[in-house]
């Protein structure tokens, strides 16, 4: 196939990733100030800081809609890195001057405007990077922009922040958290694995067995989240009720067990599906040629289908590790640990710092994983560089 004809994306992504930011600095709050952590806060500005962010924003946004001469767009990279530094100083000096004076359980945090600006610059910064880096300007713009806010942090600028009091308060639970989230991702995962590959070799001959794999693939992904959650539950109290025994080997009713079947049942179907389109991926005249030189059917499978279908399968492991760090979420839900822990928990509180605090790190494992997934290669996407 042809790969897409695009370097970075549309010469219009910046002026309204620009528009967006400069709309949230001045049309929304920044900060919010609340008496505790538990009650909706007050608006609050954005400050000098953030209307620097924002002029900073649009004359990025500017040098990328007209680009010119190559070293506009180092200029752009510049500036909307000092945007995203404009911003997270407004931040955490805005927090620093609200709470200054009030009682301890005073919590500044950061508002519906601030969040929008941020992932404007956060966009501006990726499409400047793009247009020097087409190939991985994506990555090398998650580096700069998680490298500048954690160097920001671990110098203390930001620790009036309301989100940064939860983390003081919370550190070494959330490292836990974190383990515990990628054990139950990665076991997620290699159960899915392990079921698909034969499930992906059925499907590729096809037949009434293929069929109903397929049909009942179909049916788990229609089944929603917390009823499925229950059903595993309720089932495996009663198989450990019949054979006491499996307790002996680690299973349980509530706990990593049916967090892991669970989210592993999520992840088959679209396992199978790219197992088996990578394994059909091969010519048919490739595949004639392999069994007319005497090949078995297991030497062209390890020799032919699975080199030629690499990038398909790579691909489709992509997905399904993205999705094993989301699903292993709802882990919370049955006692498993993990981040999803943490977010229900704060559900539970109505705190907002506290579900952001097991939020976040989510998203930035799941992009973590597709930018060190995505660097083997496999299929490219319409946000992927050519």
């Amino acid at each position: 196939m042809t790969a897409l004809p695009t370097t970075r994306p549309a010469a219009w992504l910046a002026p309204v990733l620009a528009v967006l930011a400069i709309a949230g600095l001045a049309g929304l709050p920044f900060l919010t100030l609340a008496p505790n952590r538990l009650v909706p806060g007050s608006p609050v500005g954005c400050g000098l800081s953030g209307a620097a962010a924002g002029v900073l924003a649009g004359l990025a946004a500017g040098l990328l809609a007209w680009p010119g001469r190559p070293g506009r767009a180092r200029i752009a990279l510049a500036a909307s890195l000092a945007a995203w530094i404009a911003l997270l100083l407004a931040a955490g000096h805005g927090a620093a001057d609200l709470i200054a004076g009030r009682p301890p359980a005073a919590r500044a945090a950061l508002g519906a405007g601030a969040w929008l600006a941020g992932l404007a610059v956060a966009g501006l910064v990726a499409d400047s990077a793009r247009a020097l880096l087409p190939r991985r300007g994506g990555l090398v713009a998650a580096l700069l922009l998680i490298g500048l806010a954690v160097l920001t942090a671990w110098a203390g600028l930001l620790d009036a922040l309301s989100l940064a009091v939860e983390y003081r308060a919370r550190a070494a639970a959330l490292g836990a958290a974190v383990l515990q989230h990628l054990g139950l991702a990665g076991a997620s995962l290699a159960l899915a694995l392990a079921v698909s590959g034969p499930l992906a070799l059925l499907r590729l001959r096809g037949g009434p067995a293929s069929r109903l794999a397929d049909g009942l693939l179909n049916g788990v992904q229609v089944v929603p989240a917390l009823a499925l959650f229950a059903a595993l539950v309720a089932g495996l109290s009663a198989v450990l009720a019949w054979v006491p025994a499996l307790r002996s080997v680690g299973l349980a009713a509530i706990g990593p067990t049916p967090a892991v079947i669970g989210t592993a049942a999520y992840l088959a179907l679209p396992l199978v599906r790219g197992l088996a389109a990578g394994l059909a991926a091969a010519d048919p005249d490739v595949l004639a040629a392999a069994r007319a030189m005497g090949l078995t059917p297991r030497q062209v499978l390890l020799r032919v289908r699975l080199p030629l279908g690499a990038p398909v399968l790579i691909g489709a492991l992509r997905v399904a590790a993205v999705q094993s760090i989301g699903f292993a979420t709802l882990g919370g839900l049955v006692g498993a640990g993990g981040l999803g822990a943490v977010v229900f928990e704060g559900m539970a509180q109505f705190a907002q710092d506290l579900i952001l605090l097991g939020a976040l790190p989510v998203i930035g494992l799941a992009l973590a994983i597709d930018a060190g997934l995505a660097l083997l290669g496999g299929p490219r996407t319409l946000g992927d560089p050519a």
